[in-house]
């Protein structure tokens, strides 16, 4: 089977070499910092491992949504509408007229488009605990798959074990799991992680079947309250160690 190379640039953006194609996660280029969403303020502690001329030719941007700037900073609406990669595919939301700059390829839920050899969907994701879509806005994530590829899901930022077994009845098992975890926290929602929880994520990678996880967006900004090493040590206590591919900034691993 063809194998599938992840490369980390930070927070939630990574570089997802598959069947000859390169898609980009979530694009965040910007400095440590504050940075405001609403009337309130996220404070970034750790800049990218790349910037975006280091990153080489991207052939699309799976984009879980553009509300965020942990997920969407103003470095990395540049890039899309500056280098614009041909093709960015979202939330209707994030494809709504003069909303980017840029075209945005909507994709609802469990629609797909063929991007030569790669077959990308769209599944349903939850940015925090039920009932609190209106606060937190659209979220999706992805799966990539095709005949004789390894099959991927790119959780986006889903909260939702609910969801994670509709998207494992529907489409898994799978060969890798990109999980956005780090059990994010803040004010506007505060009875629930707006993100997976370490126990979470190892939970969701059983219930996918994943024989890889991969975790993203657990670091680098002051509202997660959970780590690299809490997702060590869930995978320990799960008895799932060696699907754990825990990768600091700039480093790769090919599955």
């Amino acid at each position: 089977m063809t194998t599938v190379k992840i490369v980390y640039v930070g927070g939630p953006t990574a570089v997802i070499e598959l069947a000859g194609l390169r898609l980009l996660t979530d694009p965040t280029f910007d400095a440590p910092g504050e940075y405001p969403v609403g009337a309130r303020k996220l404070t970034k502690t750790t800049g990218p491992a790349f910037m975006p001329t280091e990153l080489g030719p991207v052939d699309a941007v799976l984009l879980s949504h553009d509300q965020h700037p942990d997920n969407l900073d103003t470095a990395g609406r540049a890039y899309l509408t500056d280098a614009p990669a041909p093709l960015v595919l979202s939330t209707a939301s994030a494809a709504a007229p003069d909303r980017l700059g840029t075209d945005v390829h909507a994709l609802p839920a469990w629609k797909h488009i063929e991007l030569g050899p790669l077959r990308i969907t769209a599944v349903p994701a939850l940015h925090g605990p039920t009932g609190s879509e209106p606060v937190v806005g659209e979220v999706t994530g992805f799966v990539l798959s095709g005949e004789g590829l390894p099959k991927v899901y790119v959780s986006g930022d889903n909260a939702s074990l609910d969801l994670v077994r509709e998207i494992a009845d529907r489409e898994g098992p799978f060969d890798v799991a990109v999980l956005f975890a780090g059990a994010a926290r803040t004010p506007l929602v505060p009875e629930a992680p707006l993100t997976l929880t370490s126990e979470q994520a190892a939970e969701a990678a059983r219930i996918l079947g994943a024989r890889h996880v991969v975790p993203l967006h657990f670091e680098h900004w002051g509202h997660f309250t959970q780590d690299g090493p809490t997702l060590t040590k869930a995978f320990a206590e799960a008895g799932l160690t060696e699907r754990l591919h825990l990768l600091a900034p700039g480093m790769s691993v090919a599955l």
